[in-house]
């Protein structure tokens, strides 16, 4: 049975963390990323917490921009459709 290192379970571990993130609504990515970031602030965490949760935070991060990004786009269409109409 061949063995996985620590490094191939963080990989899976990321990579389902990613799928979760981006299912997230932008309330909830936002608020995941308030903790986030407060609990990096408080530097009480081990080496291997406090980089899981940096890139958890830039995950979140990503996720609500891409929320933003696509609002605003929502936002100039509905503006643009007032202008033709």
């Amino acid at each position: 049975m061949a063995q996985t290192s620590p490094s191939d379970a963080d990989a899976r571990t990321a990579t389902a963390d990613s799928n979760a993130v981006a299912d997230l609504s932008y309330e909830q990515a936002r608020d995941e990323l308030v903790t986030v970031v407060n609990e990096l602030e408080q530097g009480s965490s081990t080496l291997e917490r406090s980089l899981a949760l940096w890139e958890r935070g830039e995950a979140l991060a990503a996720r609500c921009e891409e929320w933003l990004l696509g609002a605003k786009e929502r936002l100039e269409r509905a503006r643009a459709q007032v202008v033709v109409e």
